[in-house]
């Protein structure tokens, strides 16, 4: 692993545990074992950091959805795969990096507001083409239209994952998981 991608995994897990306001560049260097000036050689700024963590994140959600389309036929089955993405995360003591990042919107630099938009707005396409596709093929009955349903989602799972996380309690993120499946019956 190089320099840039152990500076990027050790971030992208303060951010995820601590939020960006509770980490410094100090924290970084001194796991990775270097000193601050030599972060700097390789991010100018937190703010350069997280903008590109942002984009690295949100590379790997679309990774992982793209994957979970191609190997996973029924809505049913993608939804499982997207719960799975959420429930990953609290299993390790994290929370989404775009809820934890939006959470804290209003002290981020306004450069990165649209990268989270486009964080939520590709999980809102995809979730929205789930949902159409599944109500189609009879497998869902949406009580809502596909966006709504799939706003309702992402909202759900960022909330259940802080929440549980706070508490130290997974059954809330499971019994919010279990609402979300009745409401798509």
């Amino acid at each position: 692993m190089d320099m840039k991608d152990r500076i990027f995994e050790i971030a992208q897990r303060l951010i995820q545990q601590r939020g960006v306001n509770g980490f410094s560049y100090a924290d970084i260097a001194k796991e990775v074992g270097v000193s601050k000036p030599s972060l700097h050689h390789h991010f100018a700024t937190k703010t350069d950091l997280i903008a590109r963590l942002m984009e690295r994140y949100t590379g790997q959600l679309k990774e992982y959805l793209d994957n979970a389309s191609r190997t996973h036929n029924s809505a049913d089955e993608k939804l499982t795969a997207y719960f799975e993405l959420y429930r990953q995360n609290l299993n390790n003591e994290r929370v989404c990096m775009g809820g934890i990042l939006s959470a804290e919107a209003l002290t981020l630099d306004p450069s990165i507001h649209p990268l989270l938009s486009r964080f939520f707005d590709y999980q809102q396409e995809w979730l929205t083409e789930v949902l159409k596709k599944g109500e189609l093929s009879g497998e869902l009955k949406l009580k809502e239209t596909a966006e709504q349903q799939a706003s309702v989602i992402i909202a759900a799972l960022q909330g259940a994952l802080v929440v549980s996380r706070a508490a130290k309690n997974s059954d809330f993120f499971e019994q919010s998981i279990q609402g979300l499946r009745s409401g798509l019956q």
